[in-house]
């Protein structure tokens, strides 16, 4: 199941909000939602089948910078949905739209953004985004039309 929230997002992950999630302040710490992101994250990357194709290349992706901006305090017990899609593509980079939907309060959460540099782990370098992964990036981003 999911939300029209999410329409247009083509990776949506479903997440338990955690009772030790939550702070001295009864809802789910700031620090939590960039490990909700990361999950989304990880699930696109997943669907690229980037991991083997760092495995043949030595490509992978490294985050170079994250963002978030909280609109509703998560509490526990709640179920939310997590979505990634990609919002700009560059040469050597491209971010990610990240956004956080609570099944209980049937809102937007949070949103933010996560960039992704191409790197090259063995030489240590950021590399261009070559061409397979660009196909694979527009394929997947292609599946949410039908959403």
């Amino acid at each position: 199941m999911t939300t029209p929230l999410l329409a247009g997002f083509p990776v949506v992950v479903q997440l338990p909000v955690v009772w030790g999630e939550m702070d001295s302040y009864c809802h789910v710490n700031n620090v939590v939602y960039f490990r909700y992101f990361e999950n989304a994250r990880l699930e696109y990357f997943r669907r690229l089948n980037w991991f083997d194709f760092e495995e043949e290349t030595g490509i992978g992706p490294i985050l170079q910078a994250t963002q978030a901006r909280f609109r509703r305090p998560l509490t526990y017990p709640d179920t939310i949905w997590v979505g990634a899609k990609v919002a700009s593509l560059a040469e050597d980079r491209f971010t990610l739209e990240h956004r956080i939907v609570s099944q209980r309060l049937n809102e937007v959460a949070a949103e933010g953004q996560g960039t992704i540099v191409t790197f090259h782990y063995v030489d240590g370098k950021k590399v261009p985004i070559p061409e397979e992964l660009r196909r694979r990036i527009a394929e997947l981003e292609a599946s949410r039309k039908g959403l």
